[in-house]
């Protein structure tokens, strides 16, 4: 009696016989091989559809939730940029984003300290329009501006949560956030009590969302050689910085820069650590690499703030 033999492959075969889009798991093939003829047409349909619009999306990804971390700190109230701006709004590029927040830049917006809080939203769409109609600027540079009084507001457009790439510090713009405080803050002006405490939750949150001590140095990649440090030049910085640290500027002013210490240990404990916590480097934070970056390098510089 002869024996058949089944062919080398036969297995393989079938399974690539079985209806399914290249790339589909076995256990869908199974399930559409089951199918009737005009159902199964219509569930591959339904599939090559949803890879082709997953892919037609791709290259403007959702907002990915950073992972908590042991020192998250709460999110400060935020006034949204529309409360502000409103009608003002100019025609501009889409936001342009990085991986992480690495490092804080604090600067101040040299602008009269006498104001109203009331008024601050108008003294926000003056600056906003200086950067952006005289200065030609793509936007504000500043992610996010703080009034005297502690309100803090949206700047920089992009979302408040993402690491929005900012045009605030010459060289730094990539992996950092800029927060500026409304006013002018050189030696001997008074620094108000709310606009440091604003200044340290905005900076924790941001700092906790990567696990960042804010008491710590990072590394950062010098992207234009018009900073302190050549472009590629690796250097280390405090993870709350003043605008002057990476830029030859007296910005944040001499007040404000002389508060910074208080700032970062006030944002530390915001971030539940403990106040006897040697300050060192941020594992999770610092790279001695530029790594990819989402942004042309040199893109963040070319509207790059004061």
């Amino acid at each position: 009696m002869r024996v058949f033999r089944r062919r080398r492959g036969a297995h393989r075969h079938r399974a690539a016989g079985t209806p399914g889009a290249p790339g589909m798991p076995r256990a869908a093939r199974v399930v559409l091989g089951c199918l009737p003829g005009t159902a199964a047409v219509a569930a591959l349909l339904l599939c090559a559809y949803g890879v082709e619009n997953a892919a037609g999306t791709g290259a403007a990804p959702a907002a990915r939730r950073p992972s908590a971390t042991p020192h998250a700190a709460p999110r400060p109230p935020i006034v949204p940029r529309s409360r502000w701006l409103g009608d003002a709004a100019r025609a501009q590029p889409r936001p342009r984003y990085d991986d992480r927040v690495a490092a804080v830049f604090v600067h101040h917006t040299d602008s009269p300290n006498g104001y109203d809080c009331a008024d601050a939203p108008r003294i926000l769409r003056d600056l906003y329009s200086g950067q952006t109609g005289t200065r030609d600027w793509d936007d504000i540079g500043y992610n996010f501006v703080v009034d005297r009084c502690g309100t803090i507001y949206e700047g920089r457009a992009g979302g408040v949560d993402r690491a929005v790439t900012g045009a605030h510090t010459q060289g730094f713009n990539h992996r950092t956030t800029g927060i500026a405080a409304l006013g002018t803050f050189t030696e001997g002006m008074p620094v108000p009590r709310p606009l440091i405490h604003s200044i340290a939750a905005l900076s924790a949150w941001k700092l906790g969302l990567t696990g960042t001590d804010p008491r710590a140095h990072v590394r950062l990649v010098s992207s234009n050689g018009l900073s302190r440090y050549a472009a590629g030049t690796t250097a280390e910085l405090p993870a709350l910085a003043g605008h002057s640290d990476g830029y030859m500027t007296s910005c944040p002013g001499a007040a404000l820069h002389a508060r910074l210490p208080e700032i970062r240990r006030l944002a530390a404990r915001m971030q539940g650590r403990s106040a006897g916590a040697q300050e060192g480097h941020s594992e999770r934070a610092a790279s001695s690499d530029a790594g990819r970056l989402r942004s042309p390098a040199q893109a963040a510089d070319r509207r790059w703030g004061p």
